[in-house]
C-alpha cells in the first residue's frame, strides 16, 4: 500500500481514522463544555504503517529542533513543563520576578496554513510524490 501511494499518487483510502471525546473527570460527562473532554484519535493500522515508512525513509526531511518538546521520541510536554518550572524556580530563588506567557496550540493543526507547510517541506527537497500524498491526506482530516 505504503508503495502504491508513492509510485502512483494519492489514493482514495480513508486512513485518517477518527476521533472520540472522553470526559477528562468523572462527572464532566455531565457538562456540555468542549474544555471538560479530552479528544483521542483512533487510527487505522494502515495509518500508522504509513507513518512508520514515512518517519523511516524520510527523516532526514524534516529535522526539528532539539528545544521542541512532544511529538518527537523520548519528548513529551512534560518535559516542557519540566524546563519552565526549573527556570522559573531559579530567578524565583535568585528574587527576581518572572512573567510566563502561555499559548494553547491545541487546535493549531486545524488552523494553520497548510501550503505553508507544504512550501517548507519543497524548500528541504521532499520527494514530490510524498507532498501529494501528505496533501491528500491532510485534506482528508479537515
Amino acid at each position: 500500500m505504503v508503495l502504491v501511494l508513492v509510485l502512483v499518487g494519492p489514493v482514495l483510502v480513508n486512513i485518517t481514522g477518527y476521533t472520540v471525546p472522553l470526559p477528562k473527570e468523572e462527572q464532566s460527562y455531565k457538562g456540555k463544555s468542549v474544555d471538560n473532554y479530552r479528544a483521542i484519535s483512533i487510527s487505522a493500522i494502515i495509518s500508522k504503517i504509513f507513518e512508520r515508512y514515512i518517519l523511516s525513509r524520510y527523516s532526514k526531511f524534516v529535522v526539528t529542533s532539539p528545544n521542541q518538546c512532544g511529538f518527537k521520541k523520548d519528548s513529551s510536554c512534560d518535559h516542557a513543563i519540566y524546563y519552565v518550572r526549573n527556570v522559573v524556580e531559579h530567578y524565583v530563588a535568585g528574587g527576581s520576578t518572572v512573567n510566563v506567557c502561555l499559548l494553547d496550540l491545541s487546535k493549531a493543526f486545524h488552523k494553520m496554513v497548510h501550503s505553508a507547510l507544504y512550501l517548507k517541506l519543497m524548500v528541504r527537497s521532499i520527494p514530490v510524490q510524498i507532498l501529494s500524498v501528505l496533501e491528500n491526506w491532510f485534506s482528508l482530516c479537515m
